[in-house]
């Protein structure tokens, strides 16, 4: 039986806010006491320094994540728990996968678009201000979920793209050098609530409208006392949608609590005492985990110390695997080549494989002993079709490639000759 694994990160530009509790905390806690799940949870230093060039707030703000994920219920001994720069293989990964996918694909990602139609409205030159690391941000990306082919990661659905671009690096790399990534699946969490801010656009940094997630009691109530509502005054009917204050508080309430406040709105409840509500469901889930909280923030040493295990954990996996990769790619000892891998190359054969994309489309492709693609088909809507293609290319060799029902086209720089000396070791072993 597989054990999924599940990966999940925060960027560390800043301080916990209510929406990452509600939107990505809670959520993945909860995850994390699942069974039959490896979990992966890590903070995203390296992708902070994109767009923070203070190095004390990525500190604070790194401390401050992971105490808010532990003091929330996140057991580092049964999950792997770790700083994203302490995993050195992350950034050699981005590397190999940046050498296997296309510039056009970075050209298409969203945040990457949003800073050029920016600079283009502007009349700027359209790269103005674009450093390199936010063009390679879906690299780095999709390096930390393969570096631990990751089955599942949780996004919204603004960052579905992330996740198909992932997909599209493992692929490319397992074509070239044999299979070695699972391609991830977006695990899109409709029912996790997006927070508005106290000004009713989405709680966010960039916005400046956040409720910090562990803000003291009197801080908290204040904070909450802002939010932004309209000018309908007690004893009149309030609408629920469109309103903050109301989706804050389902996010912290019950069904049935949420089904009380729909009806007190509707009666005319008076904006203060809606507010009072909001803050005391808020303040009944939060206030347990206050005092963790503060205390582990006193404590960085501790910390220090679960991070520290979490990324030998974290090694543990990715140290082994990195050396895999770099042989795939001939990053290799030199002293074998004579020896190990020749006598490997001579006893091995190639082989086909055959799979399904999410399009529900069959696909196989002819690989080399050595991991390299020989040959790749199109799409069959039947997998009998296509191990029936198979079949023939096995039997009556270079002659059913060009009678196949869909198109097979060869590898970077493989000729028919190749193609045909692989099936002709293969039709031979056959035999043999």
């Amino acid at each position: 039986m597989r054990i999924e694994r599940f990966l999940t990160g925060i960027t560390t530009s800043g301080t916990p806010h209510l929406g990452n509790y509600v939107g990505s905390i809670r959520p993945s806690v909860r995850h994390s006491l699942r069974s039959g799940v490896e979990s992966f949870y890590f903070l995203a230093d390296y992708h902070a320094l994109i767009k923070v060039d203070e190095p004390a707030r990525i500190q604070r703000s790194t401390l401050e994540i992971a105490a808010s994920w532990l003091a929330c219920g996140l057991n580092p001994d049964k999950v792997v728990f770790y700083r994203q720069s302490d995993i050195p293989e992350i950034p050699e990964l981005t590397w190999f996968l940046s050498c296997v996918l296309g510039k056009g694909v970075l050209n298409r990602a969203h945040a990457y678009k949003a800073a050029v139609d920016k600079n283009t409205a502007a009349g700027t030159d359209p790269d103005a201000d674009v450093n390199v690391g936010l063009f390679m941000y879906p690299v780095l990306m999709g390096a930390d979920i393969l570096m631990f082919n990751a089955h599942q990661v949780p996004v919204g659905r603004d960052q579905v793209q992330h996740i198909e671009m992932a997909r599209d690096m493992a692929h490319s790399f397992n074509h070239r050098y044999g299979e070695h990534f699972v391609a991830p699946e977006a695990a899109i969490e409709d029912h996790v609530a997006t927070l508005p801010g106290l000004d009713g656009r989405k709680m966010s940094k960039s916005y400046d409208n956040t409720i910090p997630l562990f803000a003291p009691r009197d801080q908290l109530k204040k904070l909450v006392g802002s939010i932004v509502t309209d000018s309908t005054p007690p004893g009149e009917a309030k609408a629920v949608d469109g309103s903050a204050l109301f989706q804050i508080y389902q996010a912290f309430a019950s069904a049935e609590d949420t089904e009380t406040m729909r009806q007190a709105y509707a009666t005319g409840i008076s904006w203060a005492d809606a507010k009072q509500r909001v803050f005391e469901h808020i303040d009944r889930e939060i206030a347990p985990m206050r005092a963790a909280y503060e205390a582990l923030m006193n404590d960085p040493g501790k910390i220090e110390a679960i991070l520290h295990a979490g990324a030998a954990k974290a090694r543990a996996i990715a140290t082994p695997f990195i050396g895999q990769l770099r042989h795939a790619v001939g990053l290799r000892d030199l002293r074998t080549q004579d020896t190990v891998a020749a006598k490997t190359a001579k006893l091995a054969l190639p082989v086909f494989k055959q799979y399904r994309e999410p399009d529900g489309q069959f696909y196989f492709k002819l690989q080399s002993a050595d991991g390299r693609l020989l040959l790749q088909s199109g799409a069959f809507a039947s997998p009998k079709v296509a191990g029936q293609t198979i079949a023939a290319l096995q039997t009556d060799g270079i002659q059913a490639l060009h009678s196949s029902p869909v198109p097979l086209q060869p590898g970077p720089d493989i000729t028919e000759s190749d193609i045909a000396a692989a099936l002709q070791a293969l039709h031979e072993s056959k035999q043999g």
